[in-house]
């Protein structure tokens, strides 16, 4: 599975992961924009929800599917999969069911959409591991604070220097040492900053130095994401995504990149933000 979904097979889906180990950074807002803004450029998109237990994204795209059918909108859905929660009394046994599901359900979309969009837990776990292992573009998004940036590298307190990495960043880096061992492939791994301060602040300048000093040890590339703004607080129960709001006037200059062979994935491309 890992080597089908690797991006140098042909006819094999780009996956697309979203991960960070910690919650409320924006993960399921911004799996469903880049997922509304591939179908958006005319791709095929199949989206997979890790997440068992929150199951956000899943949540999500219902949501968007009921408002559609409620308001007549015809707004773009993809074909989903939410891995179910294993309820035995056997953890073993309920690792084996998620495992299996997961393989079916990618084994179902990998040869017949351009892209796989998979949302995962904000906590350490075999499949999450698993799904960080295929990412040929990995998404981390993390609010604009040092609380979250801890998830990456720890700073000296006084100068906020970096200092060194964090466990997650241990985690992606060696699941990518792994990946490139197993097929030649080197996923390319984006920090999305969301949350940001419209106006501009002494730590929002300090995060953004300190990511920009860990991306030179990591390898990762740091971008702007979301504002504090509608897109967190009104857009989830109706489904709405910002691309719903400027999709149409949009979509051609997205759809431009797709005609550009070898082209890195570039997130800001595909939200648009």
């Amino acid at each position: 599975m890992l080597l089908q979904t690797s991006q140098g097979q042909s006819g094999s889906a780009h996956v697309v992961v979203l991960g960070n180990e910690k919650g409320g950074s924006g993960k399921s807002t911004t799996a469903l924009h880049i997922a509304v803004a591939l179908m958006k450029a005319g791709q095929r998109v199949a989206t997979i929800d890790l997440d068992s237990r929150q199951q956000s994204f899943t949540r999500y795209i219902n949501n968007r599917g009921a408002w559609a059918r409620r308001t007549g909108l015809a707004l773009d859905l993809p074909v989903h999969c939410c891995i179910k929660l294993g309820e035995t009394m056997q953890i073993a046994d309920n690792e084996t069911s998620e495992f299996q599901q997961f393989i079916d359900a990618v084994s179902a979309v990998e040869q017949k959409f351009d892209f796989i969009v998979i949302d995962t837990p904000g906590s350490d776990s075999y499949l999450m591991r698993l799904a960080h292992s295929m990412a040929d573009t990995l998404v981390t998004p993390i609010n604009d604070s040092f609380l979250d940036f801890d998830v990456l590298g720890t700073v000296d307190p006084a100068t906020y220097s970096v200092t060194g990495e964090s466990h997650y960043a241990e985690m992606v880096r060696d699941t990518r040492r792994k990946r490139r061992q197993l097929d030649g492939v080197c996923s390319d791994w984006i920090v999305v900053r969301n949350r940001l301060s419209m106006l501009g602040s002494r730590n929002k300048q300090l995060v953004a130095d300190s990511l920009n000093d860990l991306s030179f040890r990591l390898g990762f590339r740091s971008i702007d994401g979301f504002a504090e703004r509608v897109v967190y607080r009104e857009f989830f129960p109706r489904g709405l995504t910002a691309l719903d709001e400027r999709g149409r006037r949009r979509a051609a200059n997205r759809a431009e990149w797709f005609n550009q062979v070898d082209k890195p994935l570039e997130v800001h491309d595909i939200l648009g933000i």
